[in-house]
């Protein structure tokens, strides 16, 4: 038993350098707060931020480090009831633990008051959830009771949700899951709205001001015929759905199910709808709506049934969404607003968000762990930098055009259900060839089983529908950036990339 115990420790600790959804830099390290649970600041701002008022208590009493430095004992209970471990940072002893079993981790919750607090974190309940019940589970309103119902039906729903509070538990790892998901969005996180919005313009408009020049736009009205808008509530999908499975995060599950989910989940990265088939399993969904005629050209559709993913029915709660990404296969999209409403951050290929890390290769991208986290953390930043990003929030009936390798970042604001696809079109075909022809293409390609063929078919099928297309437009690409502005000798000699040299008098 101890030597494979020890095994494990060691695929944990390889498993932790490897990592690149983690950062190092927590949400409230060094910071004094006084947010003891529901009962004591429910609704009450706190160094600016305010809690949701359906934000539950913080159940085991753990409070932020910084909140040590005021108590007159300087006593963190922690660490006595982790006996040798308590040298390992939290991160890690909670992903040591997410090796254990639910009976084992019920075993030794009762060791220690310490212990019983990390052994009650819901992430590792919800991890047993989902491995164990796949998407056939019944959210019951926390993770570990959820878990209890399933496999204890007799066990009683006060004895499933009861806890325990810990009187100085110091420990900013577990007190920010519950921070993220408890607080409201700032208001001045949602105020600026600095996207370009157009209404009704023609296709060669669009073209022309927006998809060649590679720039966001907000569109309105182009969504009003659409029966979605109208038909898409929640007894509709049901009942057109019925037992079909979407996918939700790593499972599938029904929709009624998922729905349930939502309405009484709080935590830090809610489970996200994000499904890639929903026309193949219920078609009538899609004579709901149809694609924006400002995207009707849509060129991977060459390949027939061997194109990748390219279009998603998305339904979340309010906090759910997607961090910092850019769109597979340098394609552009478009995110139609079905219901909700969505905030939008997005950033230029050329400027990095702050707090993400992408590998050089492109092929992994380390970013905070939450969406709230990255506006805690990083959000004040952006206001000082010159190339500021675009933003907006995206209401129902409004479509957001997503250029192709722009990093965006989408946070739903309220229950929301949305439609999106990937396109590429003539303006953006050079750029998706030479990206699927990289060296390291089979690693950044995604949505297909054949990663490593795909630019030859793409370009093959290409060549068949459209000859001289890729060439002409090839050439035209050149001939763009040979009439782009030559950089001065000056400039040349001042490159910070080739030495930083400056010439001064």
């Amino acid at each position: 038993m101890a030597p494979s115990f020890s095994l494990r420790v060691l695929e944990v600790l390889n498993r932790k350098r490897k990592k690149t959804r983690r950062k190092h830099n927590r949400v409230l390290r060094g910071k004094k707060l006084n947010i003891g649970g529901k009962e004591e600041d429910e609704g009450e701002e706190k160094h600016g931020f305010s809690l949701k008022t359906s934000a539950r208590s913080q159940s085991h009493g753990v409070q932020p480090l910084g909140n040590l430095l005021l108590s007159p004992t300087s006593y963190n209970s922690r660490n006595p009831g982790l006996g040798n471990l308590r040298v390992l940072p939290d991160e890690l002893l909670i992903d040591l633990f997410g090796l254990l079993g639910p009976s084992e981790l019920s075993r030794l919750s009762a060791v220690s008051k310490s212990l019983y607090v990390f052994c009650n974190h819901e992430p590792l309940w919800r991890n047993l959830v989902l491995e164990h019940l796949k998407g056939g589970f019944v959210f019951n309103g926390t993770w570990k009771s959820t878990y209890i119902a399933a496999f204890s039906p007799g066990c009683g729903p006060e004895k499933a949700t009861s806890s325990i509070r810990v009187r100085d538990f110091y420990s900013d790892y577990l007190f920010q899951s519950w921070l993220c998901e408890s607080l409201e969005m700032k208001p001045e996180w949602l105020e600026r709205d600095n996207i370009q919005r157009r209404k009704r313009i023609s296709a060669e408009e669009f073209v022309r001001d927006f998809e060649e020049p590679n720039k966001p736009v907000l569109l309105e009205g182009c969504l009003d015929n659409w029966p979605a808008l109208e038909k898409w509530n929640r007894d509709y999908l049901i009942q057109v759905c019925g037992d079909v499975l979407f996918s939700v995060g790593p499972v599938e599950m029904k929709l009624k199910n998922y729905f349930q989910y939502a309405d009484l989940v709080k935590e830090e990265r809610p489970l996200y709808l994000f499904d890639a088939n929903f026309e193949q399993k219920v078609p009538q969904l899609g004579s709901d709506y149809q694609v924006p005629v400002y995207f009707q050209e849509d060129l991977f559709s060459v390949l027939g049934k061997e194109r990748p993913d390219y279009r998603w029915v998305i339904i979340g709660p309010a906090g759910s969404g997607s961090s910092f990404h850019v769109d597979p296969n340098s394609t552009s999209a478009w995110n139609a607003v079905i219901k909700g409403s969505k905030k939008w951050v997005m950033f230029p290929p050329e400027v990095i968000p702050p707090g993400v890390h992408p590998s050089p290769d492109g092929a992994e991208v380390a970013c905070p762990v939450s969406i709230i986290e990255w506006f805690m953390n990083f959000y004040k930043m952006t206001k000082e930098w010159k190339r500021r990003p675009v933003e907006c929030v995206c209401k129902a009936g409004e479509v957001v055009f997503v250029p192709n390798g722009w990093w965006h970042l989408v946070i739903n604001l309220e229950d929301s259900i949305a439609i999106t696809q990937n396109y590429v079109s003539r303006r953006n075909l050079v750029n998706v060839l030479d990206f699927l022809k990289k060296p390291n293409a089979s690693e950044l390609v995604s949505g297909t089983k054949d990663r490593v063929n795909l630019y030859k078919k793409f370009k093959a099928a290409i060549d068949t529908a459209f000859p001289g297309t890729i060439e002409e437009l090839t050439l035209k690409a050149e001939d763009r950036r040979a009439q782009q502005k030559k950089p001065t000798f000056w400039d040349s000699v001042t490159d910070a990339k080739v030495g930083g040299f400056k010439f001064s008098l």
